[in-house]
């Protein structure tokens, strides 16, 4: 079995910050591209970023400038710094990642059950 658990989110003032991890366990060949994705309320989820196993990164223009993603394979972690937080930044975050599993050997999809993340006064 292979779990993300995410880890950071709560209640935060406009203009502050959160980072947000999630961490990937089980029985893990290789942890491939991982990201973050958000959904508003009552909207559909977006992507907010992404990071490749080589650490080549791309962020949704909402974001850009004001969230870092970055990874530490050390400890299959990723990890989201968010900076300069605003109330349309308000959602559940889930984390995504492609994994490639010890047996069988073939890369699949996985999502965390989400975090929630309030930006309000």
């Amino acid at each position: 079995q292979v779990r993300l658990v995410e880890s950071g989110g709560g209640l935060v003032q406009p203009g502050g910050s959160l980072r947000l991890s999630c961490a990937a366990s089980g029985s893990i060949r290789r942890i491939n591209a991982m990201g973050w994705y958000r959904q508003p309320p009552g909207k559909q989820r977006e992507l907010v970023a992404t990071i490749t196993s080589g650490g080549s990164t791309n962020y949704a223009d909402s974001v850009k400038d004001r969230f870092t993603i970055y990874r530490a394979n050390s400890n299959n972690t990723v990890y989201l710094q968010m900076n300069s937080l605003k109330p349309e930044d308000t959602a559940v975050y889930y984390c995504n990642a492609d994994i490639t599993r010890r047996w069988p050997p073939r890369s699949e999809n996985y999502w965390g059950q989400g975090t929630q993340v309030t930006v309000s006064s």
